[in-house]
């Protein structure tokens, strides 16, 4: 389903050993993404995001649900960079008032220097996860953002805000 820029997914494993039930969300996301030559339909870096989702499964299916959000964090930034992606973790990002640094907060990740990835364990997202995921994305000159949760249910939400909405990147 999607929403206002936001790819909503959400997957059931019978077990540990085998792939997700793949809804018919990822399925659609996978076949736009597949094909990055494609730029009609196609998602901003959806290779890139294709990629992560694909080893978020994985992870999520070989360590299960239960642990901390930094055992995640790091289990699944070195299972991206076994698939030669580029993984920056715990990335400074200034926020700026009035054209002023004003405050400092960490993404979790960043992949190949264009897509957040927000790790989260919780029962389920809400909302506010979504909104840090947004005020990461409207700081930096990235567009796009993954909100990946390893609760008791995979779920993810993709993000996308357009630089042409970041008036600050602008000269004053």
């Amino acid at each position: 389903m999607m929403k206002a820029g936001i790819q909503v997914g959400s997957f059931h494993a019978a077990n540990k050993t085998t792939w997700p039930q793949v809804d018919a969300g990822l399925r659609r996301y996978c076949s736009m993404t597949q094909n990055p030559n494609e730029p009609r339909g196609a998602f901003l870096h959806g290779t890139i995001t294709r990629r992560v989702l694909v080893t978020f499964f994985e992870v999520y299916n070989e360590l299960g649900k239960g642990f901390l959000e930094s055992v995640y964090r790091a289990a699944l930034a070195k299972a991206l960079n076994s698939v030669d992606l580029r993984v920056d973790r715990e990335v400074p990002i200034d926020v700026f008032f009035r054209y002023e640094p004003i405050g400092r907060f960490y993404a979790d990740l960043v992949v190949e220097s264009r897509v957040i990835v927000e790790v989260k364990a919780v029962r389920s997202l809400v909302p506010d996860h979504q909104v840090q995921l947004l005020h990461y994305l409207r700081a930096t000159s990235m567009e796009v953002g993954l909100l990946l949760n390893f609760g008791p249910k995979p779920q993810f939400k993709r993000l996308a805000y357009s630089n042409n909405r970041k008036h600050w990147l602008s000269s004053p």
